[in-house]
């Protein structure tokens, strides 16, 4: 087992890997841009070390920095948590280079997952469900607008190095075709650096459903089942669960073996996230591999009493699924688990809100979990994302989950600063939500979203 793994991370996910190193007896140096120098991360780690300026380019997406307070401290690993530089082909082939082990999926595969285009012909080639659409990157509007005819309107343009909304429209018709895709490829080429685009068949307010794996790098792969990400904003979750009241058994199994075959096939290791659309016929769709450990992996933890951090680690260390699923064979969810991503802004506006948190009061209980970095007296900055905290419950099924929920919530004190707590506390009330009636248009269509001036 490592010795001590540096974490190329802040806020939440860095302290949730240094718990897990905790736990496995391993020794952690954690990396802090100016801006969080007293961030509880820098405190709990063994060992911190500054790497930069507030602004995440020159310090927390710093290639040279990071591997450079690696090589300082003598760690043997190094784990990227989520965004930055987690899904960095580049970067994970540096660290191999430099002797230090990447706890994530091999660079040739989070390259390949990275190109979406690439992604969907290998779950294809896979067996894997996906969307009517273009077989390669579109070469030009007349070959775009001729495959729009072919699977009919409304598609979807979509960048195919992109995420989080950017470098994607909905086309409507073949007349707005052309400028659209010209704004897709302008806006995906200034954000990722690389215009390609591709299309699929629009599906008008799906399900967003993702599933779990784990695989290690012996040629095994495991599914821990499904989470809902259904309620969104602006194409960002809000809130989380598992299992989905859309999933039934079977559909569970098929598309869990689907994804074995796929995944193993194209030698994917460490952990990751298969996100699919469904539509209104009850099918799903594949759209994307997260080639990382995501932010509401601890709805998954919940019901399936999994450590996700702890199994990267050892997948990374060579371990077997057997040895770190011993009861694999026999896995089951386990209840119901949802999670609220709490984030510093205005809830009706959705406006940033960053500052100093001058009162604090976390949640606690059967069930109730809370990963955070917030403290009283702590600053959430403006340079970085405005997760505030995660509040996740667990409940023997949906209905104590909801009630649990929100008694946590109604328990969260933040002072100092707004957060999307009363929001949050809208949506658990709404009947459509209660039932399980939810969709992407569901913010839109419960009236959540500001209006547009």
């Amino acid at each position: 087992m490592f010795e001590k793994i540096l974490i190329a991370n802040r806020g939440e996910i860095a302290l949730r890997v240094i718990c897990a190193c905790k736990e496995l007896g391993i020794r952690t140096a954690a990396v802090y841009s100016e801006a969080d120098r007293h961030s509880l991360h820098t405190r709990f780690a063994d060992e911190a070390i500054c790497i930069g300026p507030a602004k995440s380019a020159r310090s927390y997406l710093d290639v040279a920095a990071v591997i450079s307070a690696a090589e300082i401290t003598n760690a043997q690993a190094i784990h990227p948590g989520y965004g930055f530089l987690s899904e960095n082909a580049d970067f994970a082939e540096v660290c191999e280079t430099s002797g230090l082990k990447f706890i994530g999926p091999k660079p040739e595969i989070i390259r390949k997952m990275g190109q979406k285009q690439l992604a969907r012909t290998a779950m294809k080639e896979g067996g894997v469900p996906i969307l009517p659409g273009s077989e390669g990157i579109l070469q030009s509007p007349e070959e775009a607008l001729e495959l729009g005819e072919q699977i009919g309107y409304p598609v979807m343009i979509k960048a195919s190095a992109g995420g989080g909304g950017r470098g994607m429209r909905v086309v409507r018709s073949a007349e707005e075709l052309p400028a659209l895709m010209a704004q897709a490829q302008n806006e995906a080429a200034a954000a990722f650096s690389c215009g390609d685009l591709y299309m699929e068949k629009l599906v008008e307010n799906p399900r967003h459903i993702e599933f779990q794996i784990l695989a290690d790098e012996h040629g095994n792969v495991e599914v821990l089942g499904e989470r809902e990400c259904s309620i969104q904003r602006r194409h960002q979750k809000l809130i989380e669960e598992s299992p989905s009241v859309a999933v039934n058994q079977e559909l569970r199994e098929r598309i869990s073996a689907n994804l074995k075959a796929a995944l193993s096939k194209i030698g994917y290791s460490n952990a990751g996230t298969v996100e699919f659309l469904m539509g209104a016929d009850g099918n799903l769709h594949f759209i994307e591999v997260n080639a990382r450990i995501q932010v509401e992996h601890p709805v998954t933890e919940f019901v399936t009493g999994v450590d996700l951090v702890k199994a990267q680690i050892r997948i990374a260390d060579g371990q077997t699924l057997d040895q770190i699923l011993p009861t694999r064979k026999g896995f089951k969810l386990r209840g119901h688990a949802i999670e609220c991503r709490i984030n510093a802004e205005h809830p009706d506006t959705f406006t940033p809100s960053p500052g100093t948190i001058t009162g604090l009061n976390l949640p606690g209980g059967a069930g109730v979990r809370v990963d955070t970095a917030a403290y009283q007296g702590g600053v959430i900055p403006p340079y970085y994302d405005s997760l505030v905290a995660k509040l996740i419950v667990h409940g023997t099924d949906r209905t104590e989950a909801i009630a649990r929920m929100k008694r946590a919530l109604s328990m969260f004190v933040v002072e100092g600063i707004h957060t999307s707590i009363p929001l949050h506390l809208r949506i658990l009330d709404h009947p459509d939500f209660i039932s399980g009636n939810i969709d992407t248009g569901f913010m839109a269509r419960a009236g959540f979203m500001p209006e547009k001036k």
